[in-house]
């Protein structure tokens, strides 16, 4: 690997791996200088100690949205992720409630008819089909769609608006139209739930919070949690199931022992950690952090694939060992920017996969691995397709 490709190491992956440059760079310079196009350092750092360490510390880093260059020139992209105390504790402390077990379990006998619809629809589709088009993708907007209270007539559109923003084919404009769109309709809907609210996400703040929350912040808000649920659990839906069509011995277990699946999630977030870098953090202070000084004002970036992969954690990190004990992954982040949405994230993935690997008992991949297209560099990490047999 040359230098000109450092400052995108941190994108980069060798299948389900990170690139083996990634760990050579934890080993031998944890907090790495990213030299951006700019002429300004980015810090990349890898370690499982010092990623807790910045994740954990929002009184030296700030995610707020300002930081970022040209941010003056752009819209705030909303959501919780480039806010900081105490605009996102008082967002944070509005959403918080509505994503207990308690709140959630209303939505697992949707979940579970989600998912029995989407597996007929591969049936009926037949053998071979793509993975990811015909369940891995649709399926977290419209998990997302029943949280915030989306009618079930404005789902197969509310779909489309959460797929069409990942679609770079059609060049960078398309996908902010289709952001703009899907702020548009939720603009809408919270208006919508403001004069009649439902029992979604949505009327439940409106009813306790109304007065605290204007439309365009609580659409804004939503439309966070249509980014942070979609890609992610889409990435993870395709590769968790590539992942177990490469281990044979283990659909069975997933699928006729209960609770290995509760185990074989949580090990393939830590393994897979499809969101690879978290979002931006900004030096307060000039500060020393793992040894390396960071003046104030300089960016830092959080590898969570690196980090998930340190051999600090525990032995044979690269590998999956469902029921190791090793210390608290950060697939879904550290500190008040954890994601919020991590409960409903399990539920998905607890449901469908034993739903698939019994409806598809034979299961299979219906191209060779060679052939299976990953994505380049993203910072989700995915495959474009998955065509699966059965």
């Amino acid at each position: 690997m040359s230098d000109t490709d450092f400052p995108l190491v941190q994108f980069m992956r060798d299948g389900l791996d990170p690139v083996a440059e990634m760990a050579r760079i934890r080993a031998e310079q944890p907090i790495f200088p990213l030299k951006v196009p700019d002429g300004s350092t980015v810090w990349l750092v890898t370690r499982y100690e010092d990623v807790r360490a910045v994740l954990g510390d929002a009184g030296r880093f700030s995610n707020d949205f300002a930081n970022v260059s040209g941010a003056v020139q752009q819209e705030d992209p909303g959501g919780l992720g480039f806010r900081d105390p105490p605009e996102h504790t008082r967002l944070r402390r509005l959403l918080t409630p509505e994503f207990t077990m308690r709140r959630l379990r209303r939505l697992e006998p949707r979940i579970h008819a989600i998912v029995a619809e989407h597996l007929d629809g591969m049936e009926q589709a037949g053998s071979p089909v793509d993975f990811v088009e015909k369940f891995a993708l649709p399926i977290p907007s419209l998990v997302v769609g029943e949280l915030l209270g989306v009618p079930r007539q404005d789902q197969a559109d509310f779909v489309r608006l959460g797929a069409d923003r990942f679609d770079f084919s059609a060049g960078p404009e398309a996908s902010l139209k289709a952001i703009n769109d899907a702020m548009a309709y939720l603009t809408e809907l919270v208006a919508r739930e403001r004069a009649d609210p439902g029992d979604g996400l949505l009327g439940m703040l409106l009813r306790e919070h109304g007065d605290e929350i204007a439309d365009r912040e609580l659409a804004s808000l939503a439309d966070g949690l249509l980014t942070g649920g979609h890609d992610t659990s889409t990435s993870m839906f395709a590769l968790g199931t590539l992942w177990l069509l490469q281990h044979p011995e283990e659909p069975a277990r997933v699928r006729d022992e209960e609770g290995y699946v509760t185990l074989v999630v949580e090990e393939l977030l830590r393994y897979l950690t499809v969101v690879q870098v978290a979002f931006p953090r900004f030096a307060k202070e000039d500060l020393i952090l793992g040894g390396q000084s960071i003046a104030k004002g300089e960016m830092v970036l959080c590898s969570l694939a690196a980090a998930n992969r340190d051999a600090a954690l525990g032995e044979e990190m690269d590998t999956v060992r469902p029921g190791r004990e090793v210390a608290p992954h950060l697939a879904f982040g550290h500190g008040i920017h954890h994601c919020i949405g991590a409960p409903l994230a399990r539920m998905e993935m607890k449901i469908a996969y034993p739903a698939l690997l019994r409806r598809f008992p034979g299961l299979r991949l219906a191209v060779p691995e060679s052939e299976i297209p990953y994505r380049g560099i993203s910072i989700v990490y995915g495959v474009d397709a998955l065509p699966v047999a059965w």
